[in-house]
């Protein structure tokens, strides 16, 4: 699986795929991995990747009749410009195999751009209407946070108990307490945030998770969980800031 590496002098460093355009490692300047990745994900392109940050587009979980989460996440992305510290990738309409295009007939362009800051990781997600008709379309960062023990984990100081799957209004920002640090979650442009863990028993059921992983992380993501109009030729912007607060 081609990935692009991005770091900076202080020592952070991030590693993205191609395909997803998937985020599939973060260590701050530490030298600490502040994600997730499941031992028992695919990492040959035969299926979504469990873990890291997986692009949802056009479609948020089974809120349509297109594919679960859509079909950015299992698509192969373009580098379209990279730099020491920060890597940009696309996705268009043309990128898509046949049966993808088909099921999903617009023009459009996805760019996300992963800058490296400090002890901060931004993500820049923007969706793009290249075509002559207005499309509706949802999306997320789907993000995988690492923690010691998911019970013992907080977020804004309110401790997890048992499994989530919670939507709220997008709050500017959200504190992780994960255990083995604080991280402060910011975003701009969404209107969710979703809270994510499927507990013991939700994890017996997926076949990429071992059953006791889901004590290791809790999936904070913004999102725009419900479709949303984005006319011909107008431009959606939406940014997702994770910094280490010392």
């Amino acid at each position: 699986m081609n990935e692009v590496r991005i770091s900076t002098p202080e020592g952070a460093e991030a590693s993205i795929s191609l395909f997803g355009a998937h985020l599939m490692s973060w260590q701050t300047a530490d030298g600490k991995e502040r994600l997730f990745l499941s031992q028992r994900s695919a990492l040959d392109g035969s299926a979504a990747i469990r873990g890291g940050v997986p692009v949802i587009f056009p479609q948020f979980a089974t809120r349509g009749d297109g594919l679960r989460h859509g079909f950015a996440r299992t698509a192969t992305w373009r580098l379209a410009e990279q730099a020491n510290d920060w890597a940009e990738f696309a996705l268009a309409q043309t990128d898509l195999p046949r049966n993808h295009f088909q099921s999903w007939p617009r023009a459009f362009e996805l760019r996300l751009r992963f800058t490296l800051r400090g002890n901060a990781l931004e993500m820049r997600y923007t969706v793009r209407n290249t075509g002559q008709q207005d499309f509706s379309w949802a999306g997320a960062l789907h993000s995988y946070f690492a923690v010691t023990e998911f019970t013992s984990a907080k977020v804004d100081g309110m401790p997890f108990t048992g499994a989530l799957d919670d939507i709220r209004p997008a709050t500017p920002q959200l504190r992780l307490d994960t255990g083995a640090g604080v991280l402060l979650l910011e975003q701009q442009g969404f209107s969710e945030w979703v809270v994510w863990n499927p507990g013991a028993e939700g994890a017996a059921a997926i076949a990429d998770m071992a059953d006791e992983e889901y004590r290791r992380f809790v999936c904070i993501e913004p999102a725009c969980v419900d479709k949303q109009v984005l006319a011909a030729g107008a431009e959606w912007a939406g940014l997702h800031t994770i910094s280490l607060i010392p």
